[in-house]
């Protein structure tokens, strides 16, 4: 049993002074240090605040390789960024390099405090390729991951749908600790997946949750549209995709029948506003997600590991794009947050119950991050949650970070080599330019 002492436990229940977290891989009490019972092996974090770990609940961790890439890039759609960037970079990837952007990347976060991520993943290689990137970010680098490739009709249909089943099937029976790794179904956009493959991923066996890019930009509507007749979640809807705790990322451009068909099948939506803005997509309608009780998880696009960083502008941008102060506010935050620990835990949990994440409480997995924060201004019980979000999320930098009750970083050094998981990836990415034949941008 491990225990961090003379810590502010902060969640978004409650914040205790002066407090001890026991914990091996769940929370086994919490309390005043004046009640500390003791613990094998003792933390001193001196004041720090304890927080749940972050869940990050949509990303691409082969992202990281996109880092001063210089391909001809004149993008006039989003469209034209898929081809021209994104999809000749994937294409590129080996397992060698799956495994090093994986380990780079999964790095990266656990440095900003993320502990659980869910990846939606493409490479040049399918087979295999989950192993390889789970491998790197929950085998070696220690986080809980749910993971699926993006099957499309780039891909060879079959092979694709093979890779997310037997990943699937693998996670819970690999001998990995219980709650660490899960998988999806994971499918590309509507815009890029023919009736024909919709109808084999609906025929896959085991009901998997869909993992799925859904009207990130209007050229996904009217694609869909023009060549199907129907919008894009109602052509998920008409081939049974839509099914309990799938994941559709972005939604910006679904109207109310769309909103209602999600609410009504159990599916959540992956908030990624700024890579919504860097890509100059538009920004989804938060009030008509909140006008149908749909749940809203945070992601980041895989734009960047810096997840605090989302998380500290989603307000801003829900108000912007709701054109009011109003349209999103400390409520609402709590509720995206809930909602990805829900999400994730109930994807990791076993068959009869869920993984309690995203509290400090007896009973919950022990995923905590430990911050110094020095405030200003008083924190208290009633004003603790705001300043998590205006004054910690906006400089996340964790001090320790603790996995399933194992101690992944500590006084701000990761428990695996970073030199050399930076020196591989450098190997790797050179490799992928190589094929890719461009040179860096930067010098």
């Amino acid at each position: 049993m491990k225990a961090l002492v003379n810590a502010r436990i902060l969640d978004a229940d409650t914040f205790v002074e002066n407090a001890f977290v026991r914990f091996d891989s769940s929370i086994d009490g919490i309390g005043p240090m004046a009640e500390f019972p003791g613990a094998d092996e003792t933390i001193d974090v001196a004041g720090r605040v304890v927080v749940p770990g972050l869940v990050l609940a949509h990303t691409h961790a082969y992202s990281a390789f996109a880092r001063g890439l210089a391909l001809p890039f004149e993008p006039r759609s989003f469209h034209d960024i898929l081809t021209q960037l994104w999809w000749k970079l994937d294409s590129a990837l080996d397992l060698e390099a799956v495994r090093a952007s994986g380990l780079s990347y999964g790095l990266d976060l656990l440095k900003c405090g993320v502990t659980t991520v869910i990846d939606h993943h493409a490479s040049g290689i399918i087979r295999g390729s989950l192993d390889a990137l789970s491998g790197a970010i929950t085998g070696t680098i220690g986080l809980r991951g749910i993971y699926c490739f993006e099957t499309s009709d780039r891909f060879d249909v079959d092979t694709c749908i093979a890779e997310n089943l037997d990943f699937a099937a693998r996670s819970g029976a690999d001998g990995s600790p219980p709650g660490m790794k899960a998988g999806l179904l994971g499918l590309h956009a509507s815009m890029s997946l023919s009736d024909e493959t919709l109808r084999l991923a609906s025929a896959a066996p085991g009901n998997l949750p869909v993992h799925i890019h859904v009207a990130e930009s209007a050229e996904d509507e009217i694609d869909s549209l023009s060549r199907h007749g129907k919008r894009c979640v109602e052509r998920l809807a008409g081939f049974g995709l839509l099914r309990p705790h799938s994941i559709l990322a972005h939604c910006v451009h679904i109207d109310r029948n769309e909103a209602e068909l999600i609410a009504g099948n159990g599916a959540y939506v992956a908030l990624n506003p700024l890579s919504n803005m860097n890509n100059a997509v538009g920004l989804p309608d938060f009030r008509l997600l909140r006008k149908h009780a749909i749940p809203c998880v945070a992601g980041n696009d895989g734009l960047g590991s810096n997840f605090g960083r989302d998380l500290s502008s989603l307000g801003c941008a829900m108000r912007l794009s709701g054109k009011s102060p109003t349209a999103f506010g400390l409520e609402d935050l709590k509720a995206v947050l809930d909602s990805g620990y829900d999400l994730a835990g109930s994807i990791l949990g076993s068959n009869t119950e869920s993984l309690r994440l995203g509290r400090i409480a007896p009973g919950y997995a022990a995923d905590l991050v430990t911050l110094n924060y020095d405030p200003p201004t008083a924190m208290d019980p009633s004003n603790a949650f705001a300043h998590y979000l205006y004054g910690m999320l906006d400089d996340f930098r964790p001090v320790d970070v603790i996995v399933n009750g194992d101690i992944r970083l500590r006084g701000g050094k990761p428990a695996v080599d970073e030199g050399e998981i930076r020196a591989e990836a450098r190997e790797a990415s050179a490799a992928v330019r190589r094929r890719l034949d461009v040179q860096p941008a930067y010098k």
